[in-house]
């Protein structure tokens, strides 16, 4: 955190902000996860991707690559942050990739 953050009453918020930032990323990771399994769920059977099933699976991997690549990383972002960060953009581009073979 930058030297600004750690002085009152500047510190109180921006430890709200980083709580909040590190639940953030916690919450996309454990989304990308859950549709992770249910990619390879589908990709398992020869009749799961319907026309609602592959309509619904875009569209969430479409949301969560919006608030992947569109994020604002805070400066006081650690180098941990940034890392997991990157992780989960590639991850989401993997999903897709995922997503294509189940459809086909």
């Amino acid at each position: 955190m930058t030297e600004i953050y750690s002085k009152e009453p500047y510190k109180s918020i921006a430890d709200n902000m980083d709580s909040g930032w590190r639940e953030y990323l916690t919450s996309l990771e454990s989304s990308l996860n859950q549709l992770e399994k249910d990619i390879e769920e589908a990709s398992q059977m020869s009749d799961a991707c319907t026309s609602e099933w592959c309509t619904a699976t875009e569209h969430v991997i479409d949301e969560l690559s919006n608030a992947l690549f569109t994020i604002h990383e805070p400066s006081f972002a650690t180098d941990q942050d940034t890392k997991k960060l990157k992780g989960l953009k590639k991850k989401v581009h993997e999903l897709y990739a995922k997503y294509k073979t189940a459809a086909a």
